[in-house]
């Protein structure tokens, strides 16, 4: 069966930066979520760097459980995550990412983002066109909030390289779902330089052509 065709959408000229998830406790192999991601932790600063450089909006998300009704049937599931309570040093953003006062920490309970969170509001509030969605992991948390993204009709771009996952594989067969479905896949570097076409023309094409030249299939 062949794949269904596609349009590549590409970011528009508001896009926000969304960081899934780069706690502590999934950064930090001592936890017992946790593994090495250091390579993504890497490329996610260089994103930072870009985003913040251009004024554009940036939203970390976290993991807290409150008491033991939340999600209960997903921590019943997975039981580790039931580390993540608010007093504990796992449910804080990997300090490499250190978030600056402008950039909020939406905390959530469940997979995406969205769910039951205040993020479309601020997206909204801050007149956000479009999403980059990065961080841990790639089949979990990270799809769950582009799905949902796409669900509330924003363009999506996912640069595969600041995403990472567990299993490998789990990685890759998500990234091909996701360009597949939901968002544009693309390089670390493709999303750069949108960025620095968007600091230069201001008032420009929001997708010069070429700019995501890259696009995985």
């Amino acid at each position: 069966m062949r794949d269904l065709d596609r349009q590549e959408q590409g970011l528009g000229q508001r896009p926000a930066l969304i960081v899934v998830d780069v706690i502590r406790g999934f950064t930090d192999p001592e936890c017992p979520l946790g593994y090495e991601a250091d390579a993504v932790v890497d490329y996610i600063g260089q994103l930072l760097i870009a985003f913040r450089g251009a004024k554009l909006p940036i939203f970390f998300s976290t993991v807290v459980y409150h008491d033991e009704n939340q999600a209960r049937v997903f921590r019943d599931r997975l039981p580790a995550l039931n580390v993540l309570t608010p007093d504990s040093q796992w449910i804080e953003i990997d300090p490499r990412l250190e978030p600056q006062p402008s950039e909020p920490i939406i905390q959530k309970q469940w997979a995406s983002a969205f769910f039951g969170t205040s993020l479309i509001g601020k997206l909204i509030e801050q007149s956000v066109d479009s999403l980059v969605v990065v961080g841990l992991t790639t089949s979990g948390c990270v799809r769950a909030t582009v799905v949902d993204g796409l669900q509330y009709d924003y363009r999506i771009v996912v640069p595969g390289e600041a995403t990472g996952d567990r299993n490998p594989d789990a990685h890759s067969a998500n990234l091909f779902d996701i360009n597949a479905k939901y968002a544009d896949v693309v390089g670390v570097q493709d999303v750069l330089d949108h960025i620095r076409h968007l600091s230069e023309h201001p008032e420009g094409n929001a997708s010069p052509e070429g700019i995501f030249a890259s696009l995985k299939t």
